[in-house]
């Protein structure tokens, strides 16, 4: 029960879809069902059970609402003494302390590495530096959400009754030994008091419009009910020591942002050991492969091989013979049932139906090709449910699943029978135990919200109830539930109609959702090339950027929709900008990116278009290097 009342954030293993809100939003630890298993209230209101042993699906955020302090410590940045909750200790500079929120603000050398001190008498785990680490913005009840009660609410109607709504002005502390555990609220009826946000594991308030609460460090958080030994992995190593790196494929991508990247030549280091040849000042290493080839490597990657002489014998021992693609097997192994269902059409399905995915993550990878193709962030979809709203030209099926839209091959998708199942959200097993919490939810729930009344309105195309909430008094076309606009729902889902009348109303074209997608991005991500066209006439940029650097056609071509490129590249978009983020941490043109997938098509159509076949990517290639990088001779 010690974690009651902690702020979490998604972890490593997570696979629950948006029941977050998304990557950075915040929850409270509310209590646990079992040793595995804790049940997390989202700020958002949803609550689920999630793993905790072994399967790591939580990072603790913040664990000073729980009292945990140091005592005898003071934080060197803002004074408080004792620390509550976290401690940072400074690995380079002695008696030097900071608590969390300094810790993440960037107090102090950003080149310094930290010791993180979970407790008083906790182990100390030394983590990288702060320079070349990734930062994420959490979101949820900070100071400028707007909020409703929420499932633990026991104050009468001190907010003016069910479903009123109230402004977070401050995030305060409910008692003196349990800081930043309460937030102040202003409420519409002028009324204004504290309520609990993490104290004894309460959520007294739920969000409705969230807001940003800094930025932090997702990977020196530690994992909520990891009791491992918490000595980092990398640390301590020397020139000479033979490594390896084990990690998945995903993890080490993720891990590698800002300590030289990944490309596809480094796929040698996944199954072969190598010999650490240097560290640099950001104490990150070089790694020498059998092959000649030299990679730097983030240290949190590598592993220590036990036995030097051991693994000296096997790296001699290998050659680049040995070296291939870690695709090659699953190819090798699902190219023989590829022609058993490779061509099944969608006539057997019809908007609407309730499908279930396959859970085969190798016979889909295979399949998507050509049909949507396939993005790791589709894996939490694999054996769920969802719900066809589109069905393409060439069978393919749009299907809404773990709160967004893919594209599936159909012969990757199965009918459920009607009335006998419901879409799944992705909770952990033993999630019918909250019933009692989830009715209480439900009973909390703002009956008649304009804005989510519009915007699932939008998302359906009804574009006569669309018209007829935007006619009222205080409608607000602009308004945002479940993280999107009216018109980004709209225009993901090919709602012409619906996109039209939206403009007509004077629509924001230009709102971003939280990753900075706008409705052109939704349009380019749907497949939706006419409605592409109607935001750019209406005055949209055709060149926006999100927070990922991507335009439009970035999204349009790592999609594979053919249609959206010809229509941006015919309406004139920028056929050549870069994008350079933690997804696309190389500054990839489009036309990288189509070299990437293979796709001759959209290469000659970018071609054609003009793109700029000189520019580079952060690792020096342009696009004929890039081609020869990625074996496409053409």
């Amino acid at each position: 029960m010690e974690y009651v009342g902690y702020r979490v954030v998604r972890g490593p293993d997570w696979r629950w879809g948006k029941q977050d809100g998304g990557e950075g939003h915040v929850g409270t630890v509310r209590n646990f069902e079992s040793n595995q298993e804790v049940v997390v209230v989202w700020d958002n209101g949803t609550a689920a059970n999630y793993r905790c042993s072994g399967i790591y699906d939580l990072r603790i955020l913040d664990s000073s609402p729980t009292g945990i302090k140091h005592d005898g410590s003071m934080c060197d940045g803002c004074r408080m003494q004792p620390i509550y909750g976290m401690r940072w200790k400074c690995a380079d500079c002695p008696n030097f302390d900071l608590c969390s929120v300094c810790y993440h603000g960037d107090k102090h050398h950003l080149r310094h590495r930290f010791y993180r001190l979970n407790g008083p008498s906790a182990e100390r785990a030394l983590v990288e530096a702060r320079r070349k680490s990734k930062k994420i913005t959490a979101r949820g009840i900070f100071p400028g959400a707007r909020v409703v009660r929420g499932v633990d609410w026991q104050w009468e109607d001190q907010d003016g009754g069910p479903g009123r709504r109230g402004k977070v002005t401050e995030i305060q502390d409910w008692s003196t030994t349990s800081p930043r555990s309460a937030a102040y609220v202003l409420w519409d009826n002028g009324a204004k008091n504290l309520y609990r946000l993490g104290f004894e594991g309460m959520a007294d308030l739920k969000v409705i419009s969230d807001a940003k609460g800094g930025q932090f460090y997702r990977d020196h958080l530690p994992l909520l009910g990891d009791t491992r030994p918490s000595g980092p992995r990398g640390q301590g190593l020397q020139i000479g020591d033979q490594v390896t790196v084990d990690l998945d494929l995903e993890i080490v991508q993720s891990l590698q942002h800002g300590h030289g990247g990944w490309t596809d030549g480094m796929y040698e280091t996944l199954t072969t050991p190598g010999t650490v040849v240097g560290i640099d000042e950001d104490h990150d290493i070089m790694v020498l492969y059998p092959t000649g080839n030299r990679w730097t490597f983030n240290p949190a990657i590598l592993t220590k091989v036990t036995s030097s002489s051991e693994s000296s014998d096997s790296v001699l021992s290998l050659t680049s013979s040995t070296i291939m693609s870690p695709s090659a097997d699953i190819l090798n192994t699902t190219l023989q049932t590829s022609t058993l269902s490779g061509t099944a059409s969608s006539s057997q399905f019809v908007v609407g139906d309730l499908v279930r995915i396959t859970e085969d993550a190798d016979r889909v990878k295979l399949l998507q090709r050509g049909h949507g193709e396939w993005a790791e962030a589709m894996l939490p979809t694999l054996g769920k449910v969802g719900r066809v709203q589109q069905i393409y030209h060439d069978n393919d099926l749009k299907v809404e699943i773990c709160g967004t839209s893919w594209t599936y091959n159909p012969a990757l998708v199965t009918k459920v029978a009607s009335g006998t199942e419901s879409p799944s959200v992705g909770a952990s097993a033993g999630a019918e135990r909250l019933s009692a919490l989830l009715k209480k939810l439900f009973e909390t729930h703002v009956p008649g919200d304009a804005v989510e009344e519009l915007v699932k309105a939008a998302a359906n195309g009804d574009s006569q109830r669309v018209e007829e909430l935007l006619l009222k008094e205080d409608a607000n076309v602009n308004g945002v539930f479940a993280g999107h606009t009216a018109l980004q729902a709209a225009s993901q889902n090919g709602h012409e109609d619906t996109v039209r009348v939206l403009i007509r109303f004077d629509v924001d074209l230009e709102a971003e959702d939280k990753d900075g997608d706008r409705a052109i991005h939704h349009a380019a991500f749907g497949d939706e090339a006419a409605v592409v066209e109607q935001l750019i006439k209406a005055g949209s940029d055709m060149n926006a950027r999100n927070k990922r650097r991507q335009s439009p056609l970035h999204v349009a071509v790592n999609k594979g929709h053919t249609a959206v490129v010809k229509k941006l590249l015919g309406l004139g978009c920028h056929p050549s900008l870069q994008a350079s983020t933690f997804d696309d941490t190389e500054g990839d043109t489009p036309l990288h990116d189509a070299i990437s997938k293979k796709r001759d098509d959209m290469v000659t159509m970018l071609l054609e278009s003009n793109a700029d076949v000189t520019v580079a990517n952060n690792n020096g290639f342009n696009a004929l290097q890039h081609a020869a990088l990625r074996g496409n001779p053409r």
